[in-house]
């Protein structure tokens, strides 16, 4: 089966489980003769991008957010084997780190480069493997998290225009309001199950390398192992909450073409261009208004009392893009002309 024709195979179920007017038990139908733009009374083809006035009267009165189609594009999602190579990637992440570091103090060593110092985080691996939740966080935040997000934020839309199966979508009928609003959650939910693959990678092969026990905090105190599982936690949370910027800044991306390649690697590229003007002395007075330059200020929470300061910075950094570009995103897709 082509690429093509397995994404209109998930069009077709998502538009089944949208359609409005079926007698109930009917089976599902396709509507591919509306998408030719032909009416069933043989009126002229309809203008491109344009949904039959049948689907308009089916979706009148339905409420803006629907739980179908969220959970649709929710199943769409995880089921590609792209996604779950993502989700296998990220989780093995953790897994080599913690064997590199175990490998390399087998001796009785540091961390390192032999004089104890090495990265945040890393130094206290071997003495708690609790701490190879947020080494782990910290090494894949950078790179690993938003490269995978851009992927799937960055296909959202394109990727169904690519494979000709957006039009069939709109006219199923899910409003392209309701399916903007649908990839965008699912995209976030990706967000969340990215960096939870991650954080639990993390704490199960810490706890398998490494001792595990009472925290001490960045501040020196120390507090029970309950605790800093919570904190790591809220940490994870935290993460995740840091990439929804980025998802919104796909999404839009994904409006603008009609090919899934290239909104993925345009996403990919504009998080790789942020991080390195984020790196760029010269540029200080930008740096707070970048999406990235808060990402790390989770480890504000491993502080006793925990530092709230750059950690509201960045959910409030976050929240602006998400306005933005989903705001941006929204006013290109329900004025796009749909002809895929």
């Amino acid at each position: 089966m082509s690429r093509a024709e397995s994404r209109a195979g998930e069009a077709d179920g998502r538009g089944a489980g949208v359609r409005a007017g079926e007698p109930d038990g009917a089976p599902g139908r396709r509507l591919a003769p509306q998408t030719t733009g032909v009416t069933p009374e043989g009126a002229p083809p309809a203008a491109a991008g344009a949904v039959p006035p049948a689907a308009v009267a089916a979706g009148a009165g339905r409420p803006l957010w629907s739980l179908g189609i969220f959970r649709s594009e929710l199943v769409t999602t995880f089921r590609r084997w792209r996604t779950l190579t993502l989700l296998g990637v990220l989780a093995s992440v953790p897994a080599l780190i913690g064997i590199a570091i175990r490998i390399e103090t087998a001796d009785g060593g540091p961390v390192g480069d032999g004089g104890g110092q090495g990265p945040a985080f890393f130094t206290q691996i071997t003495n708690n493997g609790l701490f190879l939740v947020f080494a782990a966080l910290a090494a894949t935040l950078p790179v690993f998290l938003p490269m995978a997000v851009g992927v799937v934020a960055g296909d959202a839309i394109a990727g169904e225009a690519n494979s000709g199966t957006l039009r069939y979508l709109l006219v199923a009928p899910a409003g392209r309001t309701r399916l903007l609003l649908a990839k965008y959650t699912a995209a976030l939910a990706f967000c969340l199950a990215a960096t939870l693959a991650v954080a639990v990678s993390a704490l199960a092969a810490g706890a398998l390398l490494f001792p595990v026990g009472d925290v001490t905090t960045i501040s020196g105190t120390r507090i029970s192992f309950g605790e800093g599982l919570l904190r790591a936690l809220l940490i994870a949370l935290l993460v995740a909450a840091s990439l929804t910027g980025l998802a919104a800044l796909g999404l839009f991306v994904s409006t603008l073409t009609g090919s899934g390649v290239a909104a993925m690697a345009t996403t990919v590229g504009l998080v790789v261009t942020a991080q390195i003007l984020n790196t760029i002395p010269q540029l200080d007075a930008v740096h707070p208004y970048l999406f990235p330059h808060y990402w790390l200020s989770f480890a504000d929470v491993l502080r006793e009392p925990v530092l709230w300061d750059d950690v509201l910075r960045n959910l409030g950094l976050q929240g602006v893009y998400t306005a933005v570009f989903g705001s941006a995103a929204w006013a290109r897709f329900t004025t796009k002309d749909i002809t895929a």
